[in-house]
């Protein structure tokens, strides 16, 4: 098996994770510190989200738009960041506390897909709802949506690098390039990839007790009964 043949399976089973149940696994195996300022998650109703991530460092344009239409640099890290992307990617971006511009959008989104990426996950803000809705099989997890330009306002300024997120019981959390991601309704995770396998083990085997106890409550059996047989609750 191929790396990347690897990498697709192992996202496949990560895709069929609660993000509750992939708490209370890490909660055990003690990294209960994981999840991602609550604020972050899916934009669209059912959605969920996993992959590899591929990091972005962004922060402050010192120039201005008519700065930029007027100068020949072109650090297009749109462009740049394909390079990085495979099949089962999650593009992760810290955007060091830039809170009111759209960073990506629509069509760069389409170009991150295009390339393999699963879907994005921002520390702040992202453009084009309607459009951003209508990607296939590609999940946008921001804040919420802006509607202002960041060129001009806000730029990545590396790739590929740790970066440091804003969490929930702590202040950041720390991901890392390769680090898998998994996000849905109840917000967004990340797990160090040192610990992945254990992890994604230990988070099937919830799924596979929650999954019987779920099927025992609606044939009857009584909560004790079930809880006693499971061990969820």
């Amino acid at each position: 098996m191929t790396q990347l043949e690897q990498i697709l399976e192992l996202q496949a089973r990560w895709d069929k994770i609660r993000i509750a149940n992939l708490y209370d696994a890490l909660d055990q195996l003690g990294y209960p510190n994981q999840c991602l300022d609550l604020r972050i998650r899916p934009l669209f109703e059912g959605r969920h989200l996993a992959g590899k991530a591929v990091t972005v460092r962004g922060g402050r344009d010192p120039r201005s738009a008519r700065e930029l239409e007027d100068t020949e640099e072109h650090d297009d890290y749109t462009v740049t960041i394909r390079r990085h992307l495979f099949p089962g990617a999650v593009v992760v971006v810290e955007t060091a506390g830039e809170h009111y511009t759209g960073k990506y959008g629509e069509m760069t989104c389409w170009n991150l897909k295009q390339h393999g990426a699963k879907g994005i996950v921002l520390d702040s803000y992202i453009r084009d709802r309607l459009g951003l809705e209508v990607i296939p099989d590609f999940t946008p997890c921001a804040v919420g949506t802006s509607p202002i330009e960041s060129s001009g306002r806000w730029r990545p300024k590396a790739l590929n690098v740790p970066i440091s997120m804003p969490g929930t019981l702590t202040a950041h959390v720390r991901v890392n390039p390769g680090d898998w991601i998994v996000g849905g309704p109840d917000g967004v995770i990340v797990v160090p990839q040192e610990i992945a396998g254990e992890a994604l083990l230990r988070a099937e085997d919830i799924e596979r007790r929650e999954e019987g106890m779920r099927g025992d409550l609606a044939a009857g059996m009584p909560f004790d009964e079930a809880f006693k047989k499971w061990g969820r609750a």
